[in-house]
């Protein structure tokens, strides 16, 4: 594709699903009926589904072949083995354990490690990291850099960690009481953003220093490890590969949900390098996810997730993923549509607070745009703000996160760019009327990760 202007898909389509396309008189109804959360649409009512980049990928025809491939064995699979000498390829990490998804892994790790007292620190926690490590009992503290929290603030590495807040912050608690520093790459929460190679390697340096073992949260490492090549000194000649390398050297461990940058529908790992933690989360693997060598899997699976590591790390593919992204984000924004800007790898997040300014926070401005654009044109994004991540004060008041944020995840190998033109006229189309957009209020709330079953009413 050297030389065009036009970046094709670079893939073919061997298969197609149907969509059942909607009327907005129907989608009234179904909306109302999901209490104003598009998590509990049936997906069938969708049109164009970005609610999330998780699980959602087209497996490749060869990945597929590996379904028929996978050794069943209970114990000692090959598809196992094929599938631990990718990640360790990939990782370096001498302790590969598979598990069923990304918070499995989250689960097994803070489990051991939390508990009251202790304190995470991240660049930012994704949803379920933070649920994790709140139901050990232990804190999960953020520390995003000053430019990833102006949405409208251009710059190539907005998900970078605040080094010197975290350096602050360890002084304060004691390196002691930090189990853990975890770097999530692309950091989600924070708009996708990417963070680069120096930060990384700092905060390494950083952690060794005080003790402090440094975790790598990796869903999105290509993706990442791409923003690294095209955007960082130094690594244009460098291929992904080697710079994901690079990238986890740094690390004693890492978590990774394998829905994302793994190309498949389930699965996920924990790594680690410290022998004797590995043995311990092996152990909780064994009660709660199965023998170390499937770890909540079919070996089909194990096959599956060991072809899309390689396959994620295909410049071709991640060139065409990340223009993807970009072309919607610059579409919307000439429309003077306010998004987290330059646009992520896996998705373009629309500010809410500049989209809808008059509704505060605790009316959930994120959670009316994620509605008003599934009304306009049966598109289902999430709402990244007040619902997900706002929290109560003693007196039962809200206390809002820094940003209020709808996002557009774009699965892996599954809409053409008509479908994203589709999703830009909608956007157009609710952007016309953010006049009319009214706040919600909860009618359920339940007390952990909320924003997965929650239901609201409009307010009037």
């Amino acid at each position: 594709m050297a030389g065009m202007k036009t970046i094709i898909e670079p893939f073919k389509i061997k298969s197609v699903e149907p969509i059942r396309v909607t009327t907005r008189e129907e989608r009234v109804g179904l909306l109302a009926e999901a209490g104003y959360n598009p998590f509990l649409l049936k997906a069938d009512d969708v049109i164009i589904d970005l609610l999330t980049d998780s699980g959602t990928s087209a497996m490749s025809a060869k990945q597929w072949a590996c379904i028929m491939d996978g050794d069943e064995s209970y114990a000692g699979s090959r598809s196992f083995y094929r599938f631990e000498s990718k990640v360790r390829e990939i990782t370096g990490f001498r302790n590969i354990i598979p598990t069923h998804q990304g918070r499995a892994a989250e689960h097994i790790l803070f489990s051991l490690l939390g508990g009251a007292g202790k304190h995470f620190a991240s660049n930012t926690h994704f949803d379920t990291t933070r649920a994790n490590i709140e139901v050990s009992g232990a804190e999960a503290h953020d520390f995003l850099t000053a430019e990833g929290k102006r949405p409208e603030f251009r710059a190539p590495f907005k998900g970078n960690i605040d080094l010197p807040a975290f350096k602050r912050f360890v002084d304060e608690v004691g390196a002691e009481n930090i189990p853990l520093c975890l770097m999530t790459v692309t950091n989600n929460s924070g708009g996708g953003q990417p963070v680069s190679m120096a930060n990384i390697r700092e905060t390494s340096v950083f952690c060794r220093s005080r003790g402090i073992p440094f975790f790598i949260d990796a869903c999105r490492f290509a993706e990442n490890s791409w923003f690294i090549k095209t955007r960082e000194e130094g690594y244009a000649d460098r291929s992904v590969l080697s710079i994901a390398q690079e990238l986890f050297s740094y690390a004693d461990g890492a978590t990774m949900s394998a829905k994302k940058d793994a190309l498949v529908n389930i699965g996920g790992f924990l790594a680690i390098n410290d022998d004797a933690l590995a043995m311990t989360a092996r152990n909780s693997l064994i009660v709660t996810e199965g023998f170390p060598t499937y770890g909540g899997l079919a070996g089909r699976d194990l096959e599956a997730m060991a072809q899309g590591l390689e396959e994620i790390l295909d410049e071709d593919y991640l060139r065409y993923r990340v223009r993807t992204a970009e072309y919607l984000g610059e579409r919307i924004v000439a429309m003077g549509v306010p998004i987290i800007e330059p646009p992520g790898g896996h998705a373009v997040y629309i500010d809410a607070k500049r989209f809808v300014p008059d509704i505060p926070a605790g009316q959930f401005p994120a959670q009316a745009v994620s509605c008003a654009l599934y009304l306009e044109g049966g598109v289902r994004t999430v709402e990244i703000g007040s619902v997900m991540f706002g929290k109560r004060d003693a007196e039962g008041r809200h206390i809002a996160p820094p940003m209020e944020l709808v996002r557009m995840a774009l699965p892996r190998r599954v809409y053409t760019q008509s479908h994203i033109d589709y999703v830009i006229e909608v956007v157009e189309e609710v952007w016309k009327r953010r006049a009319e957009l009214k706040g919600l209020r909860f009618t359920y709330e339940a007390p952990v990760l909320r924003h997965f079953t929650a239901r609201f009413e409009p307010l009037r």
